[in-house]
């Protein structure tokens, strides 16, 4: 049986995270505990993230494992998590929407460019941070499965 890439499942609202390092964690554990992940890839998103930071502006973040990380991933799939108060993802850039990505293969790359697409307009982004169900956030996602 194959997972879906996101589902509702993968979405989690309202959260208040400190640091970084904290969002990342929640972020990898989300991927691990629907099964797309080994635990271990938590750790390569980590190092990812010290070798250059996955802050891609307009308040959002796509935490990733590092490029040999492709053993730990099961499965192709998208963690959402919606921080409507911000977390700081260092050099003052303020994140409101993570997307933990975990991709087999190439597919990652037609995942991260759907993400791109949706979040290139600000609107959009807004609109996620402050939707108020996970159905809300799945429905900018509808292609992506």
């Amino acid at each position: 049986m194959t997972l879906p890439i996101l589902s509702i499942e993968n979405i989690v609202l309202n959260q208040v995270l400190a640091t970084k390092e904290e969002a990342i964690r929640l972020t990898g554990k989300i991927l691990f505990d629907r099964g797309y992940v080994q635990s271990s890839y938590i750790e390569k998103m980590l190092q990812r993230e010290e070798m250059t930071s996955t802050y891609m502006g307009n308040f959002v973040a796509i935490p990733h494992g590092t490029d040999d990380a492709k053993q730990e991933v099961k499965e192709s799939g998208i963690a959402i998590i919606q921080v409507p108060g911000g977390v700081d993802f260092g050099d003052g850039n303020i994140v409101k929407l993570i997307f933990g990505i975990a991709g087999k293969g190439d597919e990652h790359l037609e995942i991260l460019s759907n993400i791109a697409i949706v979040v290139s307009d600000e609107e959009n982004v807004e609109a996620i941070v402050y939707a108020s169900s996970k159905d809300e956030v799945l429905s900018f996602f509808e292609g992506v499965n």
